[in-house]
């Protein structure tokens, strides 16, 4: 064992927005354990060689997160992953074993489904309208083709439509993708009869941005969803309050697949008192943005 700090962290690019160091920084102060979570901020160049790196038994890295650009990125540099991540093909957990082992998880997906049934959603025989085809998308579209009672109807729009059809042709070699729709145009997501709109791309982080969807397409009877948590309340969803829908951003989201994480590396359950501090620490910071 290395005389280095025990050491966890986040790869992706750009990292300057990311809240992860505070949730797990703060679980590790809870718990009494002597770990520390980084920023790895690195270009796809750099990944191949960082993680022939934890391969080194005398590396302090034990467990990360991999964040965008680079879910689909890292998995040619895994041994293996856990049959959920095989299926969606995208990992934003990597466990190191004792062995130094690379093994691959995906809690996008269940901590997404964690928070929307929280949220009371049932998915079961519900329209859906999805913005994005990226590597959120892609683990949203699986949480729902593999559940037991499917929504209706999964409606999918990406400003590159090839790219949203290249990844519904790829999940479907792996779950059943019957129920899900490329559509050409923002129009033909159906939004007006959709039961939850969910926004999973990074518009509407910047001030500048853009709202994708038109207002008198948005209505009382739906939830909108945005991934998006910094700003706490983006175009879209000050625009679908003010419909009278249901409107939830994706810090909740950030914080489960964050406890999904932590549990997959310490291969133990999160006591409530410690998943508390993290989300109280969690609000915190994003209020502080």
């Amino acid at each position: 064992m290395s005389d280095h700090q025990t050491t966890y962290g986040l790869v992706g690019y750009p990292l300057g927005h990311s809240l992860s160091p505070v949730m797990h920084n703060t679980a590790f102060k809870a718990l009494g354990v002597d770990a520390v979570y980084n920023l790895f901020p690195m270009k796809e160049e750099a990944l191949e060689s960082f993680f022939k790196g934890l391969k080194d038994k005398e590396s302090p890295i034990f467990g990360l997160n991999v964040t965008v650009p680079h879910k689909e990125n890292v998995i040619p540099f895994l041994d293996g992953m856990n049959p959920f991540a095989a299926k969606v093909g995208a990992i934003n957990t990597v466990v190191i074993t004792p062995e130094r082992k690379l093994i691959g998880f995906n809690t996008d997906g269940p901590g997404f489904l964690t928070h929307l049934t929280e949220e009371g959603f049932d998915p079961k025989d519900k329209r859906i309208a999805i913005l994005g085809a990226g590597g959120a998308s892609r683990a949203l579209i699986s949480v729902f083709c593999l559940l037991a009672d499917k929504p209706r109807s999964i409606k999918v729009y990406d400003v590159d439509p090839e790219r949203a059809q290249a990844l519904i042709r790829d999940l479907s070699a792996r779950m059943d993708t019957g129920r899900v729709e490329v559509v050409n145009c923002i129009d033909d997501l159906d939004i007006e009869l959709s039961d939850l709109l969910i926004n999973a791309t990074p518009i509407g982080m910047k001030p500048t941005d853009p709202c994708l969807v038109s207002e008198e397409l948005l209505h009382a009877n739906m939830m909108v969803y945005d991934l998006v948590y910094n700003p706490a309340q983006t175009k879209l969803l000050a625009m679908a309050k003010a419909k009278g829908a249901k409107t939830v951003n994706g810090l909740k989201m950030l914080f489960y697949q964050g406890v999904l994480a932590f549990q997959h590396w310490a291969e133990m359950q999160l006591p409530e008192n410690i998943k508390d501090k993290m989300w109280s620490e969690l609000q915190k910071a994003s209020a502080a943005k």
